[in-house]
Parts: structure tokens; C-alpha cells; sequence
């Protein structure tokens, strides 16, 4: 089945550039003044020196006239890709309404709709007896309010949290993240099979994962105190797209519940169908305590709530507030994107679709060594790039498909342990013939950067 699709945008170019020499012009001078005037924190502008002016479905088109398909999707934000129509006119509908557009956290009939969308979509035992607070429009506020309750729920401080992860980029959420220089977690090995901590891969890995964690916590002299939570992603996103085994999954979930710790996914990545089910612990069956979610739910605007047991709803009124919180325009594109991904079953074809390119990238693997593993779930893929003779990462070819992949008119992130594994993030939206396209162009790019870089 081939999604419902918007037409592409009609643009007047001439010979692959907009009219006239304003276009290059214009992209060059608004790059050297961003260099200038932005912060040195800026990072995808480093890496994709573009200027997107015009954008629809799967397709950027720069101030230069040349035009992308975007696999990076807004870090897989827009589940729709861009301007999808249905959010557009939820957008118009409410400007042209007079409805107000900053109401704190006062209800809302827009509010009203996202949350009842919403809660039909969730697993339903917790959609049963949840709630749901609306937090700063980031998701890395998202993530600070999960911890935060969990801590205020349980009385307890201390935080379970996995190697790999990533969580956003506030004080807390560092923390929580597989990078945190001070730590204050009690740091577990997540599971993969490409570089398993254990040597060993597969499910005898994670299970070797598992009981580490199950002795870890029972040890009364292992240095844990009983923790106010554990947090993991159901895939880890800038972690190297690594997918949680369903089977390792469960028995967090069994481990927690049993010892009464809270389990929180976050879900700000893996949900709205980018793992190819509607949320990214419904592969293995787990019904979290909390789920944080964000990025696609505003369905591209900024929005992140936290749904959480009933049981765990002990703030005090402004415990946890923000001024934006109540953003009326993100909340019926959510609404209308939610909706869409449901009516349209986008989940299902995420699935069919991610699983024929994981296909398509594991025989790309078998003709060039230096691709070390392919892996993902859904239409969220990776592609580990090693040095072929030793096995080891390999940081700067990465970076050479990436700017190879840019040449052809695609544009990929990298992620993982040393920025070596390209990641594939498309909307949902992506049809057949353009999947085909995307392969074809990264199938390209990695000999073209394998022959020029040392």
C-alpha cells in the first residue's frame, strides 16, 4: 500500500536553480551571516550547509534552487514530512477561527481535541487510568518532568539509566544520557549485537544484560539504592539506532515493577509510527509507568508531554509549569498528525517498508566491507561504517557519505558511539519509488566516500 500523498511543490526553476542569480547568491550571503551572528553550538548547520525555502512531503528545496530529499526529517519530527496538507489546514483552522494562541495551561477546545486524539492512541491500559501534563515544548522539559515526578512519586533520588542513551540536552536529561561526564546514574548496559559488552550478541547478551541488572539491584552491597526510576529508549535514536530486544524489554519491565521502580520510555524518537507500531514498546507487549513523548506529536511544531499512572499524580500545582505549554497550533497539528498516522494505518506500512530497505541495505553491506552492521526497526535505520581491515569505527568516512550523500540531493545525520552510523529517518509518507531513490543515492554515496577518504 502506497500512503496518501501531497502533491510536490510547484516551484519556478530554471535548469535546477531558481530564476535568475539571486538564488545562489542569497543562500551564500544568509550562510556567512548565520556563521557570523549564531552561536557555536549550531550543529546541522555545520554539517548541511543549506538554505530550505521551499518543502513539501520528503522534499526540501534550497535558496540555490537545488533540491533534497530529506531523510533527517526534522530528527524525526515530521512523521508526515513537510506541509503535509491535513496539518496545514488544522494549522489555518485554528488562525482563522480568532481562537486564542497563547492560553497557558487553561482548556481548550484544540487542547481538548489533541488529548482525546491522543489517549485513543495510547496502550490501553494505561490510556485507562492515566494523566498527562503538558511540559515546555521541548522534550528535553519532557524528560525533566518524568524525573522529576518519579523522584517526588517515590520519595527516592537515584536513576537507572543505560549506556548509549540519549535523553536531551538540559541538566537532567544530561545526566540520564550515555555521555554524562558527572555522573549521577546507576549506568546499565543496553543491548546490541554489533559491539555487545559482553562479547556475545544476540538474546544470550541481553539476558546477560538482564541479570546483571536484576543483581545489581538485589545486591545489598552493590551500591544501588532502590531508585526513583529507570528510563530507556524502546530504540536508541542518537545512541546508533539500536532497537531494544522485545524479550529484554519485558524483563525491564518485570525487573521494575517487581522491586517498584517506575519505568519510563521515552518515546520523544520511536513514537507516531516510526518504529513501525504506534509507540516503540508496543513490539514487546510493555505498558511503561510514564512515556515521554514529543517531536511528532506536534506534528511539527514544538509540543512534548509526559502520560504517566494515575497512581503517580502527586504534584503540587506549578510544580512543574512553562509558559509555552499550552501552544494551540502545535496541539491541533498533532491532533490532525495522530489522526492521520491511526485512519491511515502508517504504523503497518513503516513496518512493511522499513523492513524491505533493511533488506536493500543488508545486500549493500555484503559488497562493501566497510559497512559493519545495518540495523533499525520501522522506518528508523542505521548503517555502521568501520574501517574494513580492523573493524573499528570509523568517524571519517562516516562523515565523507554524509557530505557524498548531500552531493546527490541527500541529506542523512550521523549518530552513534563515534558519529559512525548514518541514520535513515524519512517521513511515513515515503512511497515505493522514493525509498528506491534514497537507496540508489546512499548506495552511491558510500563507495564514491570509501574510495576518497584514507
Amino acid at each position: 500500500m502506497t500512503p496518501p500523498q501531497a502533491p510536490p511543490p510547484q516551484v519556478p526553476v530554471q535548469g535546477g536553480r531558481l530564476p535568475g542569480p539571486t538564488g545562489p547568491l542569497l543562500a551564500d550571503g544568509i550562510l556567512r551571516r548565520q556563521a557570523q551572528r549564531e552561536s557555536a553550538a549550531r550543529t546541522y548547520a555545520r554539517s548541511l550547509p543549506i538554505v530550505p525555502v521551499r518543502a513539501r512531503g520528503l522534499t526540501i528545496e534550497g535558496a540555490d534552487g537545488r533540491r533534497y530529499l530529506d531523510c533527517l526529517s526534522g530528527a524525526g519530527t515530521l512523521a508526515l514530512g513537510h506541509n503535509h496538507p491535513v496539518v496545514l489546514q488544522a494549522i489555518r483552522g485554528v488562525l482563522d477561527s480568532g481562537a486564542p494562541l497563547h492560553v497557558l495551561d487553561l482548556a481548550t477546545p484544540v487542547k481538548d481535541a489533541f488529548t482525546t486524539e491522543l489517549f485513543a492512541n495510547l496502550p490501553p491500559e494505561l490510556a485507562a487510568d492515566a494523566r498527562v501534563q503538558f511540559c515546555g515544548p521541548a522534550g528535553t522539559d519532557a524528560v525533566e518532568a518524568a524525573l522529576k515526578l518519579v523522584r517526588i512519586a517515590t520519595g527516592r533520588s537515584g536513576l537507572l539509566a543505560f549506556t548509549g542513551a540519549y535523553h536531551g540536552m538540559t541538566a537532567g536529561a544530561l545526566d540520564a544520557s550515555g555521555g554524562a561526564q558527572d555522573v549521577r546514574v546507576t549506568r546499565l548496559p543496553y543491548p546490541q549485537d554489533h559491539r555487545c559488552p559482553f562479547g556475545v550478541g544476540g538474546a544470550e547478551g541481553a539476558e546477560l544484560g538482564a541479570r546483571w541488572t536484576e543483581n545489581l539491584l538485589d545486591d545489598p552491597k552493590g551500591g544501588v539504592p532502590a531508585p526513583a526510576g529507570m528510563i530507556l529508549e524502546p530504540v536508541q535514536g542518537e545512541g546508533g539506532v539500536i532497537p531494544a530486544p522485545d524479550a529484554w524489554l519485558r524483563r525491564m519491565r518485570e525487573i521494575t515493577a517487581a522491586r517498584g521502580i517506575p519505568l519510563i520510555a521515552d518515546e520523544v524518537q520511536t513514537g507516531v509510527g516510526r518504529t513501525g507500531a504506534f509507540w516503540g514498546v508496543d513490539h514487546a507487549g510493555v505498558v511503561p509507568d510514564v512515556m515521554v513523548l514529543s517531536k511528532a506529536i506536534g506534528g511539527s511544531l514544538p509540543l512534548a508531554v509526559i502520560v504517566y499512572r494515575a497512581g503517580l499524580d502527586v504534584w503540587n500545582p506549578g510544580a512543574h509549569a512553562g509558559t509555552f505549554r499550552g501552544n494551540q497550533l502545535a496541539m491541533a497539528a498533532g491532533t490532525a498528525t495522530l489522526a492521520f498516522v491511526r485512519e491511515n494505518r502508517l504504523a503497518e506500512r513503516a513496518a512493511a517498508l522499513g523492513e524491505r530497505m533493511l533488506t536493500a541495505l543488508r545486500g549493500l553491506a555484503a559488497a562493501h566491507p566497510c559497512i559493519g552492521d545495518v540495523r533499525g526497526r520501522g522506518l528508523m535505520l542505521g548503517v555502521e561504517l568501520v574501517d574494513p581491515d580492523t573493524g573499528t569505527a570509523a568517524p571519517a568516512l562516516a562523515a565523507a557519505v554524509r557530505q557524498e550523500c548531500l552531493d546527490r540531493g541527500l541529506i542523512v545525520e550521523l549518530g552513534g558511539r563515534h558519529n559512525t552510523v548514518v541514520r535513515l529517518l524519512p517521513p511515513l509518507t515515503l512511497t515505493d519509488e522514493q525509498a528506491a531513490a534514497v537507496l540508489d543515492r546512499l548506495a552511491d554515496a558510500i563507495p564514491s566516500a570509501a574510495r576518497r577518504t584514507p
